[in-house]
């Protein structure tokens, strides 16, 4: 298998599976109905778990843009590959949110709220305050990051026995820091399926709230590098100077 198609098939499970929870707690009249944020940021640990160790002997399992960025910044993985990776995660996270539509398309139109709909796709913020939005994505994917180079394997990234760390990072977000905007912390995770709540025939969806999409794109980047600028200094790459 090779490093794109594995990062494809990584991210459509991570998207599958972590939109999936969402729909199965948000959407009208599934058995998951209303079952509460731990539900939430269980099914997401879980989808991590299970992208993350199924492809990792192929690609090292990044299945995020701002993992690539970050492991690329800090002297871990090649610059020459970041675009084709993104751009594998970008298509898989598309495809993993169009099955879950697929999946649950029923239940979709059996729910009128708008909001619920979109929050099935993307993430938006529980009190609309865009710059706090913004460091709280960035101080998220500060945490991912940071925790994913300390996993990495010395040649590219993660390897199948770091699937449960990784998962229990992003849990352990979810749960601490991911009640403000949703916890993005993955721009793929985010824009691929915004564009694909736009494109698909959804009845009763509302906008695809575009004036936010740029936070749970830019923050993670951000977040990203800070993550690798710190691991470096820690690490001994980067020494400060008086």
């Amino acid at each position: 298998m090779t490093p794109f198609i594995a990062e494809f098939i990584g991210t459509g499970l991570l998207i599958l599976l972590g939109n999936g929870v969402v729909a199965n707690v948000v959407l009208n009249k599934t058995k998951g109905h209303d079952s509460g944020w731990i539900v939430i940021t269980a099914g997401w640990g879980l989808a991590v778990f299970i992208g993350v160790f199924t492809i990792s002997q192929f690609s090292g399992a990044h299945i995020n843009p701002a993992v690539s960025i970050g492991l690329a910044l800090a002297g871990k993985f090649s610059w020459v590959k970041v675009p084709g990776y993104v751009l594998a995660q970008m298509l898989g996270a598309a495809a993993g949110t169009s099955l879950v539509w697929l999946h649950y398309r029923p239940y979709y139109q059996v729910t009128e709220d708008s909001e619920a709909i979109r929050a099935t796709f993307c993430t938006s913020p529980g009190i609309r305050n865009l710059p706090y939005s913004f460091i709280a994505e960035i101080i998220g994917t500060f945490v991912l990051v940071f925790a994913v180079l300390y996993l990495a394997a010395p040649e590219v990234g993660l390897g199948a026995l770091d699937a449960l760390p990784v998962a229990l990072v992003v849990f352990s977000i979810g749960l601490s820091l991911g009640g403000t905007t949703g916890y993005a912390i993955n721009p793929a995770r985010d824009l691929a399926p915004r564009i694909m709540h736009a494109l698909l025939p959804i009845r009763h969806k509302n906008h695809s709230d575009w004036s936010y999409s740029w936070i749970p794109i830019v923050g993670p980047v951000i977040g990203a590098a800070i993550a690798a600028g710190v691991y470096m200094l820690l690490d001994g790459t980067v020494v400060l100077t008086p």
